[in-house]
């Protein structure tokens, strides 16, 4: 089956400060977007402001990843939108962020799901946590970040915030691979998808080829 395809409608945007909290650039000044620093083990050790923690070399702070499928086991990748200050206009996983500080990355990441998609997962579970450093040198941003993964199911046709995402498509394997080859995608991608094949294969069965 051909991928299916979508672009962001304009629905009304979300906070200001909900908007920031993905790397939006907003319209009015937000209060500080504040993120959750952590050790090699993922304990909690303070908190940074966004842009700070992404400063060359970067700070190590808790993220989460987010990867949904259809029935038919293709994945929802998202093309960030171009107004975002880290990483715009390259595709990616279904969502990604940063809990607040005390936020549970799983409420987080259902959280970030439904402001930046319009939809909310049927099924969702946790999938580990990968570490990882990853410098994007087209912003000089550095990723450090401890993620924590999800993988889950999405039966709604997604509604995606224009603020946030440019447009998405669900993809099988092989889609993702010509994809990958032809289109700058984010650069972490790869290391949250590879970390959580496990628990996707678990998800989508042998048949879905992930």
């Amino acid at each position: 089956m051909p991928t299916t395809q979508g672009t962001a409608a304009a629905i009304a945007p979300g906070l200001a400060s909900q908007l920031a909290s993905n790397g939006t650039e907003p319209s009015a000044t937000p209060e500080p977007i504040m993120l959750e620093l952590v050790d090699e083990a993922g304990n909690t050790i303070g908190t940074a402001e966004k842009l700070a923690a992404h400063q060359a070399p970067g700070q190590l702070h808790r993220a989460f990843s987010v990867f949904l499928f259809d029935e038919e086991g293709r994945l929802l990748l998202q093309r960030r939108a171009l107004g975002k200050y880290h990483s715009p206009g390259v595709w990616s996983n279904t969502c990604c962020g940063h809990p607040y500080p005390g936020e549970a990355p799983f409420a987080a990441a259902a959280r970030r799901t439904f402001e930046e998609l319009g939809v909310s997962p049927t099924l969702m579970g946790e999938a580990g946590t990968v570490r990882y450093n990853h410098p994007d040198p087209a912003s000089g941003l550095v990723e450090q970040e401890f993620n924590h993964l999800f993988v889950g199911l999405v039966q709604a046709t997604p509604r995606p915030d224009p603020e946030e995402i440019g447009e998405y498509a669900f993809v099988t394997p092989a889609e993702l691979a010509e994809r990958h080859a032809a289109a700058p995608f984010s650069a972490w991608f790869m290391t949250v998808l590879d970390a959580a094949r496990p628990a996707i294969r678990e998800l989508t069965g042998p048949v879905g080829g992930w």
